[in-house]
């Protein structure tokens, strides 16, 4: 019998074929690289490594160091596990300028506090020797810190990389040579006027972000758990980078008649010249709602508001009126994308037939369109904000497919969870890159 014939289609990714023979042979090396990860001895890669790592809890403690770092830190691993850093390595003593623990412990807090890689400057700090206590060893160091998450995307460790530089250093100074000895001090010289250059962009950085702070909490209403009859859960995420204030919002206003009205709004752009424009537009926005007849009468009287505040162009927003008697949805959009409606029993409705143009784009003004929807108790209202469901050379259609998939699978969780779960399924905590405004409401 003839041996069979292999297409190329039929052969294994991880094989080559002897072109003498004509036989095929698996690639071991191949292989390999498509193994699972849950194959990969990770333990024994970290002990492998070259630079000295290692592992602490955000207090600072170890949990565990590889043999390269062992080495350069002169100590055993049972002399590390399970102390806090800096009652290992404190500073020099002898040296009253001495400021390596100061500054590695600001760094490593940055790291535990912010979830941010910290890169050091060149940075001395000098080491006690085990073998001769009260001796002091000058060395400088070239020091890298990593947060290190869980699967859950919380921070659970703070990776230490160090590498020291001490011998290239005093290489450069033993040259016998003016100008290395010139180049060694000036590099040192600049990375101290780096650390402290930093610091003081860190606590410019830290005021800035106590103003966005103040001004968030003073233009957003105050997180509730309940709008009128509705229970309701609101949830607000600045893009990654960006400061605490973005120029999405929302709103829930509970009405005399025993209705309650809820809004979302984006205006273009981040940070505090965006959220000072939101602002505006917020207050406009649920003032008009307590007088106006109806949502598409207070989206009309914020777009005539709007032509006068700069900034406010293209900004989007949508009102739905909740009336609890007639169990009626009366909605308005200016620009913004549907409240998605999941019924008790999982089907999904768009409130997208009241659609005009973004604020300040239209040429001439004019009343902006209501359309009506039902409801049934036990529904979910949902809005939101672009950031939750568009992502870049995506269509939106498949972002608002993703939120109604979600909506429908934990559509029996109060509001509260309801909204985390969202968020979860649709946005990474560390994949944020538009802002988001989100509410949800039981009704």
């Amino acid at each position: 019998m003839s041996a069979p014939v292999h297409r190329p289609s039929d052969r294994p990714a991880d094989s080559t074929t002897d072109s003498t023979t004509g036989t095929t042979a698996r690639d071991p090396a191949r292989a390999e690289a498509q193994a699972p990860r849950s194959l990969v001895d990770f333990e024994a890669v970290f002990e492998a490594l070259p630079a000295g790592v290692a592992l602490l809890t955000p207090d600072l403690v170890y949990i565990e160091a590889n043999p390269a770092y062992l080495r350069l830190a002169q100590r055993s691993r049972d002399q590390l596990l399970g102390r806090y850093i800096f009652d290992v390595f404190p500073d020099n003593p002898n040296d009253q300028t001495a400021t390596g623990t100061r500054n590695l412990e600001a760094s490593l807090r940055r790291v535990a506090t912010t979830a941010q890689r910290d890169a050091m400057a060149v940075q001395r700090y000098d080491t006690q020797r085990p073998s001769r206590p009260g001796t002091w060893d000058e060395r400088y160091w070239s020091i890298l810190n990593t947060p290190v998450f869980d699967s859950g995307g919380r921070l659970r460790w703070v990776l230490h990389r160090v590498e020291e530089v001490t011998e290239l250093l005093r290489a450069q100074a033993g040259s016998g040579d003016d100008q290395a000895r010139f180049l060694q001090a000036e590099v040192y010289t600049r990375a101290r006027e780096l650390q402290e250059v930093n610091n003081r962009l860190r606590k410019a950085h830290a005021r800035e972000r106590e103003v966005a702070l103040v001004l968030q909490d003073a233009m957003l209403p105050t997180p509730v758990h309940r709008a009128g009859r509705h229970a309701a859960a609101v949830r607000y995420r600045p893009a990654l980078g960006a400061l605490n204030v973005c120029g999405d919002w929302y709103d829930l206003v509970d009405l005399p008649d025993g209705r309650t009205a809820v809004a979302v709004g984006d205006v273009v752009g981040h940070g505090l010249r965006a959220a000072a424009v939101m602002g505006q537009l917020r207050s406009a926005l649920t003032a008009a709602v307590r007088i106006a007849q109806g949502p598409a009468h207070a989206l009309t009287a914020l777009g005539l508001h709007a032509a006068s505040v700069s900034g406010a162009e293209s900004a989007t927003a949508a009102v739905v009126l909740i009336d609890p008697v007639r169990r009626v949805l009366d909605y308005s959009s200016a620009g913004h994308l549907p409240p998605v409606l999941v019924g008790p029993d999982g089907t999904v409705a768009y409130l997208d037939r009241a659609t005009d143009p973004p604020l300040g784009v239209r040429a001439e003004h004019g009343r902006s369109p209501q359309a009506k929807h039902p409801y049934r108790e036990g529904s979910i209202l949902t809005l939101y904000t672009d950031g939750l469901v568009e992502r870049r050379g995506e269509d939106i259609d498949v972002g608002l497919t993703r939120l109604a998939d979600a909506l429908t699978l934990h559509r029996d969780l109060a509001p509260e969870q309801l909204a985390d779960a969202v968020l979860a399924d649709l946005v990474p905590s560390d994949s944020a890159t538009d802002d988001i405004a989100l509410v949800v409401l039981g009704l």
